[in-house]
């Protein structure tokens, strides 16, 4: 991989004895297509002399590539995000990522990031505002997938998450870089959905993880049934997709190989915040691939991260030693359909 005598020894250390092993802690590339700023609108605290009018106002970086990178941090990754940061916004929260434990590798972006404004007083989240970012113009796009590959082939798995909106990206960049890695022999999870997911596919990712939602969307399953997720993550699966990986909001997340068809099932946690668990659940895959474990054995670790994540405030956040200690609970059965 290069780099000096210290950084090579240091990598030595995060290494099992057998020097073939997997790395102790494995390192992550995140490919954030999206980042952007989420300002959250809250109830004031009940201090004194503050009025009902008054408000708590918190500001987080945000974005399904982050959230991703966040969750893989908290188990125990080293971590890097490839994004595009610019305009008023980006370089905001790229300095805020700097508390995360993530390293930053920015390309220029003159479109600008995107944000959202939140409004958490009432009983569901309101969204008061959304600025979109701009799509990356080609030498942008050039920048980007350069500083991605060779960060990439540096890494144990590189992570791909989609656009939020999809033409930030051409479908076309996703299928380029995971048909790259996998050439070059490095582990790929795909989190796609729509136009961007079906050129991942095609290019034969390690795993592929939509949603039931994503797939019906996609006109790749004709109903939220079983039997017809199964059939469309079989199709997936028979043109080059190592591992298919469907989450089903509460239900047990299916897992579709070559080998056969299993559930993911574990014990159901009352939701207090439903979003960032299919990014949490993503990134405990990458880590478990990254650390050797076998793919059933990896979805287990990656389920154990997206239940818990529901429990807690903040996408993309949980403690390693409760996620590991939750995935033996976790049960990968074979499927009978």
């Amino acid at each position: 991989m290069g780099g000096s005598p210290a950084e090579a020894a240091q990598r030595r250390d995060l290494r099992t004895p057998d020097d073939n092993a997997a790395p102790v802690r494995p390192r992550i590339c995140v490919l954030a297509p999206t980042p952007l700023l989420v300002v959250e609108v809250a109830d004031s605290q009940a201090i004194p002399g503050r009025t009902t009018s008054q408000a708590d106002i918190h500001l987080h970086p945000g974005g399904q590539g982050l959230w991703v990178a966040r969750m893989a941090v908290s188990l125990g990754a080293d971590v890097t995000v490839c994004g595009p940061f610019g305009g008023e916004i980006g370089p905001l929260v790229a300095q805020m990522l700097t508390t995360e434990k993530l390293t930053i590798h920015g390309v220029t972006y003159n479109g600008g990031n995107g944000a959202y404004i939140h409004d958490l007083r009432g009983e569901d989240r309101e969204t008061v505002a959304h600025m979109p970012p701009f799509a990356l113009n080609r030498h942008e796009l050039d920048d980007l997938y350069g500083t991605l590959l060779v960060d990439a082939l540096e890494a144990d798995v590189l992570v791909v998450t989609g656009a939020e909106p999809a033409d930030v990206l051409p479908a076309s960049f996703f299928g380029r870089i995971v048909r790259d890695l996998r050439s070059a022999g490095r582990a790929v999870v795909a989190d796609l959905s729509g136009e961007a997911a079906v050129a991942a596919a095609k290019a034969g990712p390690t795993v592929l993880k939509m949603s039931h939602e994503e797939i019906l969307a996609a006109g790749l399953a004709a109903d939220p049934e079983p039997a017809s997720l199964l059939a469309a993550a079989r199709s997936l699966v028979d043109q080059g997709v190592g591992a298919m990986v469907v989450s089903r909001a509460q239900e047990p997340a299916l897992l579709v190989t070559a080998d056969g068809a299993h559930l993911a099932e574990g014990p159901v946690m009352t939701p207090l915040d439903h979003r960032g668990a299919g990014d949490s659940m993503t990134a405990g895959i990458a880590v478990g691939l990254g650390r050797g474990l076998d793919i059933a054995d990896a979805v287990r670790l990656g389920a154990a991260a997206g239940a818990l994540n529901v429990t807690r405030r903040g996408l993309g956040t949980g403690r390693k030693d409760q996620i590991e200690r939750f995935a033996q609970r976790i049960s990968i059965e074979e499927m009978s359909l």
